[in-house]
């Protein structure tokens, strides 16, 4: 859900997020949750409709290829923070794995499997990795839009 005016002479549309001073972050604990992937996607698009940030649809794709990498391929999530500004969303998706993901190249479109982090480069406008000692979290950033 976007905030949205359009003025009569049908200039472009002005979108305006609803965010405190400052930002806001969001941490969903999901450390052997059922369900991570539903999960996530349903905290994500609660919170992008609280600061009515648009292209929901798409960020909530790129939260559950995240979630989704994390299952697969690092144990599971342990947690997901979603942290906006006026500037940007940054999402981060923390596990216990060392191991960076990669993604498989070529891409190949047809093939299943292997599309999540296309995924996440496409719908994002940053990501990327910070390792920790106990595993790593993967960020991705999306510009906020301009009004």
């Amino acid at each position: 859900m976007s905030t949205v005016w359009q003025a009569l002479d049908d200039s472009p549309l002005v979108t305006v997020l609803t965010l405190p001073p400052g930002g806001q972050r969001r941490r969903l604990v999901m450390d052997k949750q059922r369900k991570p992937v539903a999960r996530a996607r349903e905290f994500t698009r609660g919170a992008l409709a609280d600061w009515s940030w648009p292209g929901a649809d798409d960020i909530v794709l790129l939260v559950a290829e995240l979630v989704a990498n994390a299952v697969l391929h690092a144990g599971g999530p342990q947690d997901l923070t979603l942290h906006a500004t006026d500037t940007r969303l940054r999402v981060e998706v923390t596990d216990a794995s060392r191991t960076a993901p990669a993604p498989r190249e070529p891409h190949q479109p047809g093939t299943p499997g292997g599309h999540g982090l296309h995924i996440v480069r496409t719908v994002s406008d940053r990501w990327g990795t910070t390792p920790h000692p106990f595993g790593k979290t993967v960020w991705a950033e999306i510009d906020a839009p301009h009004s």
